[in-house]
């Protein structure tokens, strides 16, 4: 099995990811063989009118992170495209860092299925929980 550790999650998010995604200004806080753990930094540019931070900031960020749990789980990135994220957010995240606990609950041959838990920076109570599931594609040739 191949190694996916920080270095190559670091080149990933910066060769993998389109422009506004490296935008978020994501960082790897950890990766396990269970899933990763991603933070967003707090950004003014984040958030709606009410200084809270905007529902498709949060799903971005669960998404995100669950690529990099689904690589770290199998051992190596590859293609793979999301074919459902369900979110509920339970309560409001401003002017705080948000963290992206995700964990891989099955990796199959073509399908991978997770849940992600957003809280914020010291606070254990869930922003946001998240399930999704993906589609693992062939490597282009």
């Amino acid at each position: 099995m191949a190694t996916f550790d920080q270095a190559t999650a670091e080149r990933m998010l910066r060769d993998v990811f389109a422009p506004w995604i490296q935008a978020l200004d994501l960082s790897i806080e950890s990766l396990s063989a269970e899933g990763a753990v991603l933070r967003m930094p707090f950004s003014e540019r984040l958030c709606r009118d009410n200084g809270v931070i905007c529902g498709q900031a949060l799903m971005s960020l669960a998404d995100t992170a669950m690529v990099f749990a689904v690589s770290s789980s199998g051992g190596a990135y590859r293609p793979m495209t999301t074919v459902d994220q369900t979110m509920h957010f339970l309560r409001p995240a401003a002017k705080i860092d948000v963290l992206a606990d995700a964990k891989v609950v099955r990796l199959g041959r073509t399908m991978a299925f997770g849940s992600v838990t957003l809280t914020t920076v010291g606070d254990d109570r869930p922003v946001a929980i998240a399930q999704l599931a993906y589609a693992l594609l062939p490597e282009s040739k």
